[in-house]
């Protein structure tokens, strides 16, 4: 078990999210789901026999989706990064998870149920902290991006 899980809050929708995120990434899977109780459910207002928690595997990261209610919504304070080798790798996850959501600025993304994403290719961080005159180049061409594009990057990082 690893130490430290992402725990989403969903109104009601935490079972398709899993789902929806295990179509999307090679190594994921939907684990155990856990249903709310009696008890349970007069605590949080939840129907008893609806669907408490999920656990779902992304990449080989654990995650867990609890259906809590809608007193809490996801922002853009936390987002999950996509770390991508290849523009056609950035191109398909950009797609899947922005479909029915929300495209941003800088590779950013909110997915259908609002949970924030980056989308960038692997060298975004070395390209952002190796040389201050590359790195200026880098983020400028980023702020005109929504999707990451990463011959423009690399060009940015690589002009003389």
């Amino acid at each position: 078990m690893q130490r430290i899980t992402p725990f989403l809050w969903f109104d009601d929708k935490a079972e398709e999210a899993a789902h929806f995120y295990a179509s999307i990434f090679k190594n994921a899977k939907v684990g155990k789901i856990t249903y709310y109780g009696r008890e349970a459910s007069n605590a949080s207002g939840r129907p008893a026999g609806s669907v408490m928690t999920v656990a779902f595997q992304l990449d080989g990261q654990e995650f867990l989706a609890l259906n809590g209610g809608p007193h809490f919504h996801f922002n853009e304070a936390v987002s999950l990064v996509v770390n991508c080798e290849t523009q056609a790798e950035i191109d398909d996850y950009w797609k899947k998870l922005s479909s029915g959501g929300q495209e941003s600025q800088c590779g950013w993304l909110k997915d259908k149920y609002g949970l924030s994403w980056q989308v960038v290719p692997t060298g975004l961080s070395k390209w952002m902290s190796d040389d201050p005159k590359k790195s200026a180049r880098v983020m400028n061409a980023i702020l005109h991006m929504r999707k990451l594009d990463i011959q423009t990057l690399r060009d940015a990082y690589d002009k003389v």
